[in-house]
């Protein structure tokens, strides 16, 4: 891929690309109005895009309070997976909430999904508590992860 890769504050502008990448990731998707209400009233919420060239590839959103993130969600247009843009784009927002302060970062995974698992303790992740039955799609439980920052 010879395409620029750059990185942003999402906008609600953006909103419309991000659900259509919420859409095609998540079997319980948020709604357009949940991410308006993320970036119009939601003091703590720190959301950052990677694009491709001029397409939003994937976005990152994150809840920083006081030292400590909260990883909401983070996700890939399926063409742009396999590419190391997801490790590039959660690099970089621990980069920006690092630099904001942040020294935890946590974040909820489907005890399933060994891909992202893979990709969290390759950044320094370790894993915590199990949430059981955390995902209402399957009743699937969620594993806790954090880092130190």
């Amino acid at each position: 891929m010879n395409k620029t890769i750059a990185f942003r504050q999402m906008e609600i502008t953006d909103i419309d690309q991000i659900h259509e990448i919420e859409t095609r990731s998540f079997s319980i998707p948020w709604s357009k109005e949940a991410f308006f209400n993320e970036l119009t009233k939601n003091q703590f919420a720190f959301y950052t895009v990677i694009e491709v060239g001029d397409e939003i590839a994937g976005y990152c959103g994150a809840w920083l309070i006081v030292d400590e993130v909260h990883i909401t969600n983070i996700a890939l247009l399926p063409e742009f997976r396999g590419m190391k843009l997801g490790e590039a784009l959660l690099c970089k927002v621990m980069d920006l909430v690092r630099a904001r302060g942040a020294k935890t970062m946590t974040l909820e995974v489907r005890v399933s999904n060994s891909r992202a698992r893979s990709l969290y303790r390759k950044l320094g992740f370790l894993e915590g508590a199990i949430r059981k039955q955390y995902y209402t799609d399957n009743m699937e439980d969620a594993l806790v992860m954090w880092v130190n920052l």
